[in-house]
């Protein structure tokens, strides 16, 4: 809970009309049920992967399935531009507290951050445990604006 109250706190700071969330695994913070709670509110996308590809399509509760790496996955037809969101929050295995990440090694994140027209507020979230002091960065490697941890 304490990390859903987080993301509320910096939509209202930020006044973002699109916010970007994840579906999380067993082991990243548990922020189900947020989607719901903001799906009136805001439009609320959420990720599906195509491939070798990640595309974020409009949170609809009704309308997911179970897709890649068992995680559950929008059905929508029609993804969403990446310029179209304001704030995304992206999931890792390790972050340091200035924004550096390392995720899973596919490159979802990074590669869908990196599009053109992207300029959405990137906030980062894990458990405390998962902050460390340093990380090796590559040139493909997308910093996070922001770590939030507990």
């Amino acid at each position: 809970m304490l990390f859903c109250n987080d993301i509320k706190r910096y939509l209202d700071v930020c006044g973002a009309r699109v916010v970007a969330l994840f579906c999380p695994l067993a082991d990243e913070p548990l922020i189900t049920g947020l989607a719901d709670e903001l799906a009136g509110r805001i439009l609320v996308a959420v990720p599906r992967v195509e491939g070798n590809i990640m595309r974020f399509y409009v949170y609809d509760s009704s309308n997911m399935q179970i897709g890649s790496f068992g995680i559950s996955e929008p059905v929508g037809d029609v993804p969403l531009e990446p310029e179209d969101i304001d704030l995304m929050i992206v999931p890792g295995v390790v972050f340091t507290a200035d924004g550096s990440r390392m995720g899973r090694g596919k490159g979802f994140y990074d590669k869908y951050m990196s599009q053109p027209g992207f300029r959405a507020m990137k906030i980062g979230i894990c458990y405390a445990e998962q902050v460390v002091g340093n990380l090796p960065l590559e040139s493909h490697d997308v910093k996070m604006d922001c770590v939030i941890y507990h």
